[in-house]
């Protein structure tokens, strides 16, 4: 695996970054190839996170855990990840076909400093098209309480979230 390294206010010695490369080299039997994953190691407070995230093929796996100790984290985030995996590999055998999204682009605009409810981030992403069903799966490998997508069957842009209830709901777009 090919591991970046990325932290917000929080130093990462040399120690977290072996045991990460270590314990995220136990993934490695799921891949033939070497893969990108992000790391994000954030301390706010007394509140450290840690970030992981996959991209293959377009798409997206993450695990995020947040606690008062980096390493406790780490054991409590693997699992989340090879959980993810080893539900998509059962299902592309269960439906024995390839699932592929077009690989995410991201750009970001810079932060500003000032009135609390500026926008702050921005974020860019092809959508192809997919059923809902595809856009729930997608939505549980990433972990997000809503997902963007462009539905098969309408060719439009729709928005699957996750309802307080913990069902989904739909947003479909129409023209005017």
């Amino acid at each position: 695996m090919k591991i970046e390294f990325l932290t917000k206010n929080y130093h990462a010695n040399e120690k977290i970054k072996d045991l990460i490369e270590r314990k995220l080299g136990r993934l490695d039997k799921f891949f033939h190839e070497e893969i990108p994953v992000k790391a994000m190691l954030k301390e706010a407070g007394a509140i450290q996170t840690l970030e992981l995230t996959i991209l293959l093929d377009g798409l997206v796996m993450r695990a995020e855990v947040s606690s008062d100790n980096m390493f406790g984290n780490i054991d409590l985030a693997l699992p989340k990840l090879e959980k993810q995996i080893v539900k998509h590999r059962k299902k592309l055998t269960d439906r024995s076909k390839k699932l592929s999204i077009k690989e995410l682009e991201q750009s970001y605009i810079p932060e500003f400093h000032g009135d609390p409810h500026q926008l702050v981030r921005t974020k860019v992403y092809a959508l192809k098209p997919m059923a809902v069903e595809d856009a729930i799966d997608e939505l549980e490998l990433v972990g997000h309480n809503f997902y963007v997508f462009l539905n098969k069957l309408s060719m439009r842009v729709n928005v699957l979230y996750i309802r307080n209830d913990g069902d989904y709901g739909l947003i479909e777009t129409v023209e005017e």
